[in-house]
């Protein structure tokens, strides 16, 4: 993530209307970071990933699940919006009606997948950030590694790998996928 000092971006609002492609962008703290393009293997990880989530929630009607190119404003003045590369809000924390601009508020589910540009460190930091403002559980993908870190609370954080199940917690306890189906090679 490289940080932007030539734009004058501070806020949510912004941030919004800020056209800059092919860049996506995130805000923390009040500073604006641009994130490189992941490429084809990453997308199609979270594509994947994110049908399997997706379906998961839609046929139980347990939700949202949303893809990476939803904000959630976790804090303001100065103003933190960031984008997982997959989320779910559970139905109950649902907006009554569609609106403009960015989820306000963290997902109750992030899943971040790790880029080639994103190193160990930076991929856990972003997870411990997303736990510090209020999302309960978050899913940090390495497919690379094909491993799955799962963090909830304070805990230690939990290492998966190939041949494990991914479970999930909370509204989504249902939710089971053998990794071994994720990082398939098709």
């Amino acid at each position: 993530m490289e940080r932007m000092r030539n734009l004058s971006v501070t806020t949510a609002e912004q941030l919004l209307v800020l056209h800059d492609p092919p860049w996506q962008h995130e805000l923390w703290h009040g500073e604006l970071r641009r994130m490189t393009p992941p490429g084809h293997w990453h997308g199609d990880l979270c594509l994947l990933l994110g049908e399997f989530v997706s379906h998961h929630v839609r046929t139980r009607k347990l939700g949202k699940a949303y893809g990476n190119d939803t904000g959630f404003v976790l804090a303001r003045d100065p103003d933190t919006v960031l984008g997982p590369d997959i989320a779910f809000v559970r139905r109950a924390r649902l907006p009554r009606r569609r609106t403009r601009g960015y989820f306000e508020g963290p997902p109750d589910l992030a899943i971040e997948v790790r880029s080639p540009s994103d190193s160990r460190r930076a991929i856990t930091a972003k997870a411990r950030a997303w736990l510090a403002h209020g999302t309960p559980e978050v899913w940090v993908v390495d497919p690379e590694d094909e491993t799955v870190k799962v963090f909830r609370g304070s805990t230690t954080p939990t290492l998966l790998q190939a041949h494990d199940t991914l479970r999930g917690s909370g509204d989504l306890a249902e939710f089971a996928l053998p990794l071994r189906e994720l990082f398939a090679d098709d």
